[in-house]
């Protein structure tokens, strides 16, 4: 099992790489990072068998703060754009390991977490 540091780091190059990717790592959004970053510190130090979900849990808190700040919608999905309306990629499984990106709208699996292309 590891370690809740462990577990946050590998959160954080994850979401970090997936903003970076998709145009999106900027201060407020990295800001933003962090914050839920520290949030989920307790949540993992609470539950040291969900380390192996901080990862999911940490991109889906960062997609709703920066919606609900108004920074905006991230990450917009590619693939469908610009035949379809914008819209979202989502984390699947909510709560799992191994989350990935995918489709809001097809459900279709994009790329794992920490692989977004631009």
């Amino acid at each position: 099992m590891r370690t809740t540091d462990e577990a946050l780091l590998d959160a954080r190059a994850r979401v970090l790489a997936d903003l970076t990717a998709t145009g999106a790592a900027t201060a407020d959004s990295v800001s933003v990072l962090e914050e839920k970053l520290a949030e989920r510190r307790w949540w993992a130090d609470e539950w040291p068998e969900g380390t192996a979900y901080v990862a999911g849990q940490v991109a889906q808190d960062v997609q709703d703060a920066l919606l609900d700040s108004g920074i905006g919608r991230w990450p917009l999905c590619r693939r469908c754009a610009p035949e379809e309306e914008p819209h979202e990629l989502r984390i699947s499984p909510e709560l799992g390991p191994d989350p990935e990106w995918v489709c809001e709208q097809s459900g279709a699996p994009i790329a794992p977490l920490g692989a977004l292309t631009a």
